[in-house]
């Protein structure tokens, strides 16, 4: 009698998720695709915007890189006041602000105005993808959170897939319509859905289980109950910053966000440098390696959530995709075996980065650890400044970007090495639960 009940309650159980799922995961990850794409769009945005504006590479690497700037200041004051406003009025605010900011990337004329612009866009985004990672923990315990975060994260290969030819076909049929350039269409219609997520989230999300009408008063008590006692929790930012841990994780991170930066930056131009010319061909084989990044992010947080370890699986990931892309670059040249190895570096590194969020999201809890996940996310995005800075000049000094990309391999093998060296509190063992479908975390 007893199995009976515990299959029906385990069933209860996966319905509940399962519901969950579909409520919370497709709309954060519909505002995480369009996160990626409206930072990383000045990518494709280069192929026109440089020559119609006179901007050197280097130009160009500085004002893709100062978004961090903006967006490091803010996103530790972002995350600490989350708590106290809730997740709705943030992500709301947050959409609004930088749907318009990246709209208004159509008025840049000269170099003040770009790295304006970017560094605005920083400025409003901070806060949402670690605040959106905080929120997770509300829901999710430690046995479903891998999976739940590869979801929403996945929206950053999908705007590679989506952004891409969307990009591309925007910019090369829109070309000259009402006296705009192609990239300045590019721009208006990837920033302006933003704003309008931004007013769905402001009626569509709860910030907690008990304040969501939707969910029953067992339904809530079932969500709380399956998240587990925390390994750490802090009861105050300052105790968060004086956590050594928190800063190794930090620099582990700083590496792997360099790689991922470099692909995300720099794959239009690499692709260029490869012999194709043609901005739609460029659109469509850059979506390539982010189709690969997508699968391999879902099995790979899938693997780490069935084994309750992250550790490895994010390290052991970094160093494979170190060898990828310094494969990749010393490919360049012969496009169809550099495109190879830089599908497995994109992929690689992908699931270094998914992988990696579950680990501070397992080791910090309590509102303290909104600020905890913020201030790993500051110091790690230093990469998304420096990554394409250093590309960017080097190509500029050298006529290649063949030595900024082997700093890159360097880092993301450090970046192994201290993922490797960080030796957090071991996860309880997992208890069996069924089979799930791919909808399901």
């Amino acid at each position: 009698m007893s199995a009976i009940s515990s299959n029906s309650s385990a069933d209860q159980t996966t319905v509940l998720y399962n519901r969950l799922n579909w409520r919370l995961l497709p709309f954060l990850v519909t505002c995480y695709l369009f996160a990626c794409l409206d930072r990383l769009n000045i990518g494709f945005a280069k192929l026109q915007m440089q020559s119609d504006l006179g901007f050197s590479d280097a130009v160009y690497g500085v004002g893709a890189g100062i978004f961090f700037l903006g967006y490091m200041l803010f996103e530790v004051p972002s995350n600490l006041l989350l708590p106290a406003l809730g997740a709705r009025k943030t992500i709301s605010r947050i959409l609004v602000l930088w749907g318009l900011t990246s709209a208004s990337m159509l008025f840049v004329h000269n170099v003040t105005m770009f790295y304006g612009l970017r560094f605005l866009l920083g400025v409003f985004e901070a806060g949402f993808a670690p605040g959106m990672l905080f929120y997770l923990t509300y829901w999710y315990g430690e046995a479903r959170m891998a999976r739940a975060i590869a979801i929403v994260m996945i929206g950053q290969p999908l705007a590679g897939v989506v952004g891409g030819p969307l990009s591309a076909w925007t910019m090369t049929y829109f070309a000259g319509a009402f006296g705009l350039a192609g990239w300045q269409w590019m721009f208006l219609v990837e920033g302006l859905p933003c704003i309008m997520l931004g007013v769905v989230a402001w009626f569509f999300l709860a910030d907690r289980p008990a304040s969501a009408t939707w969910l029953s008063a067992q339904e809530k008590r079932t969500l709380e109950s399956g998240l587990a006692a925390p390994a750490v929790v802090h009861h105050s930012f300052r105790q968060v910053a004086r956590d050594s841990r928190v800063y190794l994780m930090a620099m582990a991170y700083f590496c792997v966000i360099c790689g991922i930066y470099t692909v995300n930056f720099w794959l239009p131009t690499i692709l260029k440098a490869n012999g194709v010319k043609d901005t739609l061909q460029i659109g469509f084989y850059s979506s390539i390696p982010y189709i690969a990044a997508v699968i391999a992010m879902y099995l790979g947080s899938r693997s780490s959530d069935r084994q309750r370890e992250r550790r490895w699986h994010s390290a052991v990931s970094a160093l494979i995709g170190a060898l990828a892309l310094a494969a990749a670059t010393w490919a360049s040249g012969q496009l169809a075996i550099s495109l190879i190895f830089m599908t497995g570096a994109t992929a690689m590194m992908s699931i270094s980065y998914t992988v990696f969020w579950a680990i501070p999201s397992d080791y910090l809890k309590g509102d303290a650890a909104a600020g905890g996940i913020a201030l790993i996310n500051t110091i790690g995005l230093l990469g998304g400044f420096l990554s394409p800075t250093i590309i960017g000049w080097t190509k500029t000094a050298t006529g290649s970007i063949q030595g900024g990309l082997y700093v890159m391999v360097g880092l993301l093998v450090l970046g192994a090495i201290l993922l490797v060296a960080n030796r957090l509190p071991v996860l309880q063992p997992a208890t069996p639960t069924p089979p799930t479908h791919p909808a399901q975390t």
